[in-house]
């Protein structure tokens, strides 16, 4: 089992920044690739960024790019997701996912792959 808590949502306005934080426990994790997805009212639940267990590896979704970094540090279990330059539509509650399969060497962007979930973040931006 594996706990997952999101922090560092708010309120902010366009073109600010904010820096999520995703904490997890157990000591796999450092073996373990995250995702960060999103969802807004009336919408899917999508992918935003994701990152390799070495930290290697990242991939963003389209409107990510540029603009949002993932990054991780294993020695304190935690996974970050500064966003530039936020907008409107990037109004949602953030998810933090765990995927426990041991050293995956690709990020995937498929929720269903993703075991373990945070009980999300709201980040909101007004225009």
């Amino acid at each position: 089992q594996v706990d997952v808590v999101e922090s560092g949502g708010g309120l902010v306005q366009a073109g600010d920044s904010l820096r999520l934080s995703c904490a997890a426990s157990g000591r796999s994790f450092s073996s373990y690739a995250v995702g960060w997805f999103r969802q807004s009212p009336g919408k899917e639940r999508e992918f935003v960024s994701g990152i390799t267990w070495s930290g290697s590896t990242t991939y963003n979704q389209d409107s990510a790019k540029g603009r949002f970094t993932i990054s991780r540090d294993n020695a304190k279990n935690t996974v970050y997701l500064q966003m530039n330059s936020l907008k409107s539509e990037d109004t949602a509650v953030y998810y933090c996912a765990i995927r426990s399969r041991h050293w995956a060497a690709v990020v995937s962007t498929t929720a269903a792959e993703y075991d373990y979930w945070g009980q999300g973040t709201q980040v909101t931006v007004s225009s």
